[in-house]
């Protein structure tokens, strides 16, 4: 059986803690630029879908008639989209008609609408993952600059 034993003071030399201090700070600067620049780019997409004036189809399977602002209407938005698409077209795809087939530019517009929405669902993820990472990053900042010495050298 071990016992515990207390840890002795670690002791480092006023440079080396204050490369540490550094570190910590730019930690911490860091993570406000990723959770500043992540929630700029959340609001930048979901102001420009907003501007649009989208509104999810009465008949979605969810979220029927919600303003297309974030992710959740834009896929709503864009499966419905999908769902009238393939029942305009017979349960076929643009690329499985003819091309003379009359549905086809229709098909084909509800592909580019779903492709348009799913880049937005795309940018709403990115941005939420930067400002995620910038708070791990900012809260690993700041931990490194509790456990740098001030003034003293030891730990």
């Amino acid at each position: 059986m071990t016992t515990a034993t207390a840890s002795s003071p670690v002791t480092i030399s006023s440079r080396k803690a204050g490369v540490v201090r550094l570190v910590g700070i730019l930690g911490l600067v860091g993570g406000l630029t990723l959770l500043l620049v992540g929630g700029l780019g959340w609001g930048t997409v979901s102001s420009q879908l907003g501007e649009e004036n989208i509104t999810v189809a009465e008949d979605a399977s969810f979220l029927a008639g919600a303003p297309v602002v974030g992710p959740f209407s834009a896929y709503a938005q864009a499966d419905i989209i999908n769902h009238h698409a393939m029942e305009a077209s017979g349960g076929k795809t643009y690329a499985q008609l003819a091309q003379d087939d009359p549905t086809r530019p229709t098909v084909m517009t509800a592909s580019l609408l779903r492709a348009s929405l799913f880049t937005s669902i795309l940018a709403f993820g990115v941005s939420a993952f930067a400002m995620g990472v910038g708070i791990l990053v900012g809260l690993f900042g700041w931990a490194i600059l509790l456990l740098v010495p001030g003034k003293s050298t030891t730990v």
